[in-house]
């Protein structure tokens, strides 16, 4: 009785506030056009399945991300999952009929498992218990969400929720087993302690990296060419600085981000060359890449390079200051301290915004640990850049040699920062690219009236 009190307290006081957040939010961006966070130019369609446990409340954050990350969100709910957060909430921040049972009176659309599931990009599940699992894995469709399971075309991603032996079970294990088979994307939960007290792994996983993972899948579906007739230059990775034969002055950059760019833009049928200095992984296939491991070398790539581009990005971690003098041997441990004397090295990011032309487009990367806008925006006004990206380098779970960023995007003569959560580097290059896409239409309207 008690915990079933304590339940509905939670989920009462979840609903009060989701929706007293989301009129806050509706009175003050009465209009899409009116966010900041501006949609990507295609708005995706996500169908989010709730199965009942108590992290159902979680599924909010996800469907505010998916929206903040441009995507329109049909919601459906098990029965069970109603007890712990009510359909409303989910209407209230989705604008649309939570469906939980099609046969309903106040259900709009008689068939809607099929119509449900089959005009979506993207069918996520969050949180899905073992339950709902053993029902996917075995073909049950005995309510609503296991019958637009069956009969979903989209890419499906489930996040599971469940007590830590439930999710050690062999039949659990069994079923997860063949939904990976059958293509499913899972999203392992995380461990720590649960609400009935046991500490292990079945915790919900974080929200923002549910939301990486659908924006993935997101990315890897799209199939537009809107970068035919653009030739992208991209920096990528750590340079060094050599001291001597053996040390040198470099950085953690990885040369993912670049490389996540040059993945995007080739897929969107974009012509890409990459200078890369130092990485730690491999680059994508089909992309050329030349290697510039110094500031001075990928400076003279880079320069050598840009007459063929329409578009540079400058993702790579260029060091500002070199050794004003490389030793010819290894400096041996002799003395009880050492004094070396740097000197500033090129910097490539201004020298290819100085030269463009025929309306080279520039953008810039900045990498900060504080003040990051304020940094960003002085860094985009200085260099007299088309766009920044920058972010927080501090962030344990985004940023250098993580998998996942959490980025903000600065336009010159733009309305504001696009600030977006965190998302695979990949989806994050698409979004990047999309800007660039949005500038060069802007660019070539300007020319236009200017005729």
């Amino acid at each position: 009785m008690i915990a079933n009190a304590v339940t509905c307290l939670i989920a009462h006081w979840f609903q009060q506030c989701y929706i007293e957040v989301e009129f806050r939010e509706r009175q003050a961006t009465p209009r899409m056009t009116d966010n900041p966070l501006k949609p990507s130019p295609e708005i995706k369609k996500v169908a989010l399945g709730i199965s009942g446990g108590i992290a159902a409340y979680k599924a909010a954050e996800v469907l505010r991300g998916l929206q903040l990350a441009g995507c329109s969100v049909r919601v459906a709910m098990t029965k069970r999952a109603c007890e712990f957060i009510q359909p409303l909430t989910l209407r209230a921040l989705s604008g649309a009929h939570v469906i939980v049972d099609d046969y309903a009176l106040d259900n709009p659309d008689p068939i809607a498992h099929i119509t449900f599931s089959q005009t979506v990009d993207l069918f996520i599940v969050a949180p899905a218990t073992a339950n709902i699992i053993a029902k996917f894995a075995n073909g049950v469709a005995d309510d609503f969400l296991t019958s637009t399971y069956l009969a979903c075309t989209a890419p499906v991603l489930i996040a599971p929720a469940m007590n830590p032996t439930m999710w050690h079970h062999p039949a659990t294990v069994r079923n997860l087993s063949q939904l990976r088979k059958d293509g499913v994307r899972i999203v392992d939960p995380d461990s720590g302690e649960m609400a009935c007290g046991t500490i292990g792994p079945g915790r919900l996983n974080d929200p923002e990296r549910i939301l990486a993972a659908a924006l993935e899948l997101l990315a890897k579906g799209r199939v537009t060419q809107d970068l035919a007739d653009e030739r992208l230059l991209i920096t990528t990775g750590a340079t060094r600085e050599e001291l001597d034969p053996v040390r040198f002055i470099s950085n953690r950059s990885s040369g993912r981000m670049g490389f996540a760019i040059a993945e995007a833009a080739l897929s969107r049928g974009a012509e890409v060359s990459v200078v890369a200095g130092a990485t730690s992984v491999n680059s994508p296939k089909g992309v050329r890449v030349t290697r510039a491991l110094s500031a001075h070398e990928m400076h003279e790539a880079v320069m050598k390079k840009l007459p063929k581009a329409t578009v540079f990005i400058g993702a790579a971690a260029v060091a500002d200051y070199r050794p004003a003098q490389r030793a010819a041997t290894k400096q041996k441990k002799s003395q009880s301290s050492l004094v070396l004397t740097l000197e500033r090295t090129r910097d490539i990011l201004g020298d290819v915004a100085s030269a463009r032309t025929n309306g080279l487009l520039v953008i810039g990367f900045a990498a900060e640990t504080n003040d990051v806008l304020f940094n960003a925006q002085e860094k985009l006004r200085t260099k007299n850049l088309d766009a920044i990206v920058a972010n927080d380098v501090t962030r344990i779970d985004a940023g250098f040699d993580s998998t996942e960023n959490a980025i903000t995007i600065l336009v010159r003569d733009g309305q504001g920062p696009l600030e977006l959560p965190l998302m695979s580097k990949l989806e994050a290059a698409h979004r990047i690219l999309d800007e660039i896409v949005r500038l060069r239409a802007k660019t070539e309207t300007s020319a236009v009236a200017g005729l």
